[in-house]
């Protein structure tokens, strides 16, 4: 069995609104209320899952092994993010993608690299008992 069907990754655009539970005072990453680190990252990593998905076979799934992100810009409560990920490299069952961030405005907000590993889910479930 192969771990990717198809041509593999797609290119994903995703949209976020942000909330003041996704802030950095409310995540505990600052004091500001202002969209925080972490949760621009799972957003760039949920972004990175749905890309992979649709090229996984049954009884697949990834995990993310390597990140850089860069957030240069703010992003009040209420803000719209639109968070892209684009395949970069493939390697076997290794994974990257370019992500990013921007404003509906096109403000770029943040870019990065997501790493993901394919595996198989009942074995790696099963290592971790």
């Amino acid at each position: 069995m192969s771990d990717v069907q198809g041509e593999g990754p797609v290119s994903v655009e995703l949209t976020f609104v942000v909330g003041e539970s996704d802030t950095a005072a409310a995540l505990g990453s600052g004091s500001l209320p202002v969209l925080a680190t972490p949760r621009l990252l799972a957003w760039c990593e949920a972004a990175t899952c749905a890309a992979l998905e649709p090229a996984l076979d049954d009884g697949r799934t990834s995990v993310g092994t390597r990140i850089s992100l860069e957030h240069s810009a703010a992003s009040p409560v209420g803000a719209e993010v639109i968070v892209t990920a684009d395949p970069t490299h493939r390697d076997g069952r290794l994974h990257r993608f370019r992500v990013s961030g921007r404003h509906t405005d096109g403000k770029l907000v943040a870019t990065g690299e997501v790493t993901r590993v394919v595996v198989d889910t009942d074995r790696f479930l099963a290592r971790l008992g």
